[in-house]
């Protein structure tokens, strides 16, 4: 496949990494092993299925970790709306790194749609 970090998704999904840990930051420290932890967790786990996806031999199996992300993304998105439910974050905050979700899910669909039609 290349190197994952000349995807333009990976990239999106790691600069969203760091916004995650930017954020999560504030969290109250209750939360530390709870939504902090799974929230860091979720987001992490965008970027690293695609890199190992990438690694994997094959496009098939590509596919596989890149709708393991897209899972992530999905997962990512609802803990996001329970951060701004609890008031963790502001509802602006909330729409930038929504926006930023609906951009790499956009993305996935069309990578794992792309990796579909070659097998």
């Amino acid at each position: 496949m290349g190197n994952y970090q000349d995807l333009a998704v990976w990239n999106k999904s790691h600069q969203l990494v760091l916004s995650v840990y930017k954020v999560t930051k504030i969290f109250p420290p209750e939360e530390l092993y709870g939504l902090t932890s799974q929230t860091r967790r979720a987001a992490l786990s965008i970027p690293t299925n695609i890199a190992e996806g990438s690694g994997r031999g094959g496009d098939k199996e590509f596919a596989r970790f890149c709708q393991i992300s897209y899972g992530s993304v999905n997962e990512l998105e609802y803990h996001f709306l329970v951060a701004r439910d609890l008031g963790y974050i502001d509802s602006k905050t909330y729409q930038d790194l929504l926006q930023d979700l609906i951009e790499i899910r956009r993305m996935l669909a069309k990578l794992i749609t792309t990796l579909q039609q070659r097998f």
